[in-house]
């Protein structure tokens, strides 16, 4: 998507945009693009909910050779959204962040022929035809934005992050043709320790879980007879059809029983979740955000953020926004957050935009301060500069500070920041702070600037000003002239040549040699490959459905033992060519 860093807080999404090298697309990947969304426009349209069936239509997406998503792009600009690639898996905060800037993110690779019926790593298919046809309904798009604004402010861990690495892991080796049985079980082995050492669900984790049981694996609609709207099930030729079947259990849509389920990315889901409408799924998460740090704010959400071990950002009542890592929480008798240290770069912002002299290079080594009221119950950021001055708290002035909770800052007043004329950062030199005889901050320690804030009303992942914060590489991409375009091999040729000559315009004697001679080196080189063979009979269907080789081809096809996820989808492609 052209200029998504041009918009205010998208430039640190950029550096995870890659570019679509369309020309490296081989015949064989668009011919299971071909295959899965032939399967999808004829199979999905009785079992899946009509906003995707509508939007498979009205999406301008084709059937017979890989979208382009500059195209996609135009498409969903229609409704206020767009669309860029990405490379691969990318962080969770970072996926829920294009969403929530509605920006659909899609990974271009296209998945192997193994793995045609499913896989486990982003590719085309899924995000092209899963995600992108069903965004053209307002209600769903709709939610799928809301979700996305909670996961990019979602609170995680750093055992969350080592579970990232290991599945990122595990779906770059399962989509390798190169991987060995063996591979792929130590990298799933790796994903299962990983996952061991996860304690408890951190926001992150539930809104992980709920993105997964909706908008990955959702059913809408009557519990008896319920549609498929889920991404993960629409782009799954095996899973769209055996997710209806009795023996996987269909639940009626709750948050509460969605974050208690646990998913399986590299297996069919046992159980799936049924809401009545896309509305009821915006409510129900409406509710769910209530309860989130971002929303909630206070000494529980200092908590997450402090055992997230991760950026955050907490706001204080002032409108004070200071982004790093919470490494220190002091709280009183009573359980309250009276104080808080970050860790590292520490920013602080106002109305997400960076305070000149308050970024990383100020406070490289962290940010400590008091939160609350003081001993006499005033609130400071309530205050005017009159009524500060009547404190004796001026620039320039001595000034003693003793909060409410014990805390107490004395030093002299070197400046005072104002937002909307009241007090938000008031900055000391030669200045000491004391909490129950514990020394805070030191004199010799330079200035020392002090947030103004009774409370904390809300703690997020990220940062108030990522644009200002995060140090943007310059995304250098090759253009598409610059690289080579890759040399086909045999099978890839046969590939082209079956397209050329299903695409032909004419049909005659030359035609049928040319298909004779790819049969034939099919028969001597490739006894394994199933997909063109499919294509093949099509041709024959329009041709010459009675001719020797389409009994010949088809008993091979469904006669031999290709492994129950082949030969699931083999049955599906004669079932298409029986009926179309």
């Amino acid at each position: 998507m052209t200029g998504i860093g041009a918009n205010k807080g998208q430039a640190h999404l950029q550096p995870y945009i890659s570019k679509q090298y369309y020309h490296r697309y081989t015949p064989i990947d668009h011919s299971v693009w071909r295959f899965v969304m032939r399967q999808n426009h004829y199979f999905l349209k009785d079992i899946a909910h009509p906003a995707y069936v509508n939007g498979l239509r009205d999406s301008g997406i084709q059937t017979e050779s890989i979208p382009k998503v500059d195209d996609m792009n135009k498409s969903l600009a229609k409704v206020g959204w767009g669309a860029i690639t990405i490379d691969g898996l990318i962080p969770g905060s970072v996926f829920y962040g294009f969403l929530a800037n509605g920006i659909l993110p899609i990974a271009t690779e296209v998945r192997n022929i193994q793995n045609i019926a499913y896989t486990p790593a982003p590719d085309m298919i899924h995000e092209a035809a899963g995600h992108a046809p069903i965004l053209l309904n307002k209600s769903y798009r709709d939610f799928v934005r809301k979700i996305g604004e909670m996961g990019a402010k979602a609170l995680s861990s750093r055992e969350k992050l080592e579970v990232f690495m290991a599945v990122r892991h595990l779906t770059i080796v399962a989509e390798d043709p190169n991987s060995s049985p063996e591979q792929v079980k130590e990298a799933e082995k790796l994903v299962a320790e990983a996952r061991k050492k996860v304690k408890g669900l951190s926001e992150a984790d539930q809104v992980s879980r709920l993105f997964w049981w909706t908008v990955e694996y959702g059913l809408v609609g009557d519990l008896e007879n319920p549609k498929i709207y889920g991404a993960g099930l629409l782009s799954s030729v095996g899973e769209s059809q055996s997710c209806l079947a009795d023996d996987v259990k269909k639940i009626p849509f709750s948050v509460e029983e969605c974050i208690k389920t646990p998913y399986d990315v590299t297996k069919p889901q046992p159980q799936l979740f049924v809401c009545k409408d896309f509305d009821e799924l915006t409510e129900a998460i409406d509710q769910f955000a209530a309860g989130m740090a971002f929303k909630k704010g206070g000494t529980e959400s200092l908590e997450k953020a402090l055992q997230s071990d991760n950026l955050a950002t907490l706001v204080f009542s002032s409108g004070l926004q200071v982004t790093g890592t919470l490494a220190t929480l002091i709280k009183d008798e009573k359980g309250e957050a009276v104080y808080i240290r970050t860790k590292g770069p520490t920013a602080l912002s106002l109305n997400l935009k960076q305070l000149v002299n308050h970024g990383k290079d100020t406070h490289h080594k962290g940010f400590g301060t008091p939160i609350g009221k003081l001993e006499d119950k005033t609130i400071i950021e309530n205050c005017s500069l009159v009524q500060l001055k009547d404190m004796g708290i001026s620039e320039g002035s001595k000034v003693v500070l003793k909060f409410e909770s014990g805390v107490h800052v004395k030093g002299l007043v070197k400046s005072i920041l104002l937002s909307e004329s009241k007090p938000v950062l008031i900055s000391f030199k030669d200045c000491q702070v004391m909490y129950n005889g514990q020394v805070l901050f030191e004199p010799s320690w330079g200035t020392y600037d002090m947030a103004v804030g009774a409370e904390i009303t809300s703690v997020y992942a990220g940062a108030a000003d990522p644009d200002a914060y995060f140090d943007m590489p310059t995304n250098e991409t090759v253009s598409s002239e610059e690289i080579d375009v890759p040399q086909l091999n045999e099978l890839e040729r046969l590939y082209a040549e079956i397209r050329s000559l299903r695409e032909g315009a004419e049909w005659n004697a030359q035609s049928w040699a040319r298909l004779d001679l790819v049969i034939s080196t099919l028969d001597k080189t490739y006894p394994n490959e199933w997909l063109l063979r499919l294509e093949i009979l099509e041709i024959y269907k329009l041709q010459n459905n009675s001719h020797p080789n389409v009994k010949k081809i088809s008993e091979m096809l469904l006669n031999k033992n290709w492994g129950k996820s082949v030969n699931q989808v083999i049955q599906r492609g004669f079932m298409l060519l029986n009926n179309n």
